[in-house]
């Protein structure tokens, strides 16, 4: 399985700020960071600021925050918001797959995703960013144009 570049964008944000230290990092020097579209970070802060995962402040002293929600949230709960609750594969799309009706692998895969989904749901935010992985985190800057 493949996670959605939003997955796996929301995720680094989220580890980033679970990291900042009392810094608050715009918007724009997260995309940066992350080598990212800044029109692409803005969508997935706003998801995870509609989540209630993080503030984001505008102005002097703003910037995004990580909420206490957003430390202890499961990376489970995160990948699944994401990632929506469909197949893994479209067997009913716009060309149906022949197979559907009586087919065994549908029901194989869903379970697989849910297993996948079920092993990251006891990990949260703070406990991918213990270390090795916080110190890296910290040491992100931009690349050179």
């Amino acid at each position: 399985m493949r996670l959605l570049r939003s997955t796996d964008l929301a995720l680094r944000v989220l580890m980033r700020l679970a990291v900042a230290d009392g810094s608050n990092p715009t918007t724009r020097e997260v995309a940066a960071a992350m080598d990212v579209p800044y029109t692409h970070a803005a969508k997935v802060v706003a998801e995870l600021q509609h989540m209630g995962l993080l503030e984001a402040r505008r102005g002097r002293g703003g910037g995004l925050t990580l909420t206490d929600a957003g430390r202890t949230a499961s990376v489970g709960a995160v990948v699944r918001a994401f990632e929506g609750d469909g197949d893994v594969v479209d067997c009913e799309g716009a060309t149906p797959c022949p197979l559907h009706t009586g087919c065994r692998l549908r029901g194989a895969l869903r379970r697989a995703q849910e297993a996948f989904f079920a092993s990251l749901d006891p990990l949260t935010v703070e406990d991918v960013v213990a270390a090795p992985t916080g110190p890296l985190l910290l040491g992100l800057s931009p690349r050179p144009s």
